[in-house]
């Protein structure tokens, strides 16, 4: 197996509430600070058909959870603009989702980007009728990870150039 093959991209979107709250520089450089290479990165006010596309023709959140979750996770994405970004390195996938933490920020352990910056449960959530608002969203697998970043970014969008850290980092 060569060295290329460990190498992946994944899509991370900044969330409304990490827009709003002033915390994207301050999460992105966690991102960089491990040595994942930013490849693409937008800010925009995505239409609620590209967040449908996102959350269930992919995701398939009505089909796991009810049209009524899909709504509150549509109507939360629509707050305002998210950052989409595609970051690439050493087994890209599995570092985000390790370094983001748990889904739901009360079970999030310390020192990820949830336990440190937000601490909602799903239960309140659900008490509420809101979304968790967790920051952040990240790819599971190789297979959401390709879907998504070719639902968000055309081919020109995403760019390839050597970062001067792939030495020590790959």
């Amino acid at each position: 197996m060569s060295s290329q093959e460990h190498i992946e991209q994944t899509l991370v979107i900044f969330k409304p509430d990490a827009v709003q709250r002033g915390i994207v520089g301050e999460i992105l450089t966690r991102f960089e600070r491990i040595g994942l290479k930013i490849v693409g990165m937008k800010m925009i006010t995505p239409t609620r058909e590209q967040f449908f596309g996102h959350y269930e023709t992919i995701g398939k959140v009505k089909t796991r959870r009810g049209e009524d979750t899909l709504d509150v996770v549509l109507n939360f994405m629509s707050e305002g603009p998210v950052i989409a970004t595609v970051f690439e390195g050493v087994e890209a996938i599995a570092v985000a989702r390790k370094l983001i933490g748990s889904t739901e920020p009360k079970s999030a352990a310390i020192g990820t980007i949830r336990g440190d910056y937000c601490h909602v449960s799903y239960g309140h959530a659900d008490s509420t009728k809101k979304a968790v608002a967790n920051l952040i969203h990240a790819s599971e697998s190789a297979d959401d990870a390709e879907q998504e970043i070719n639902h968000w970014f055309s081919d020109s969008e995403i760019y390839d150039y050597q970062a001067l850290n792939e030495k020590f980092i790959r």
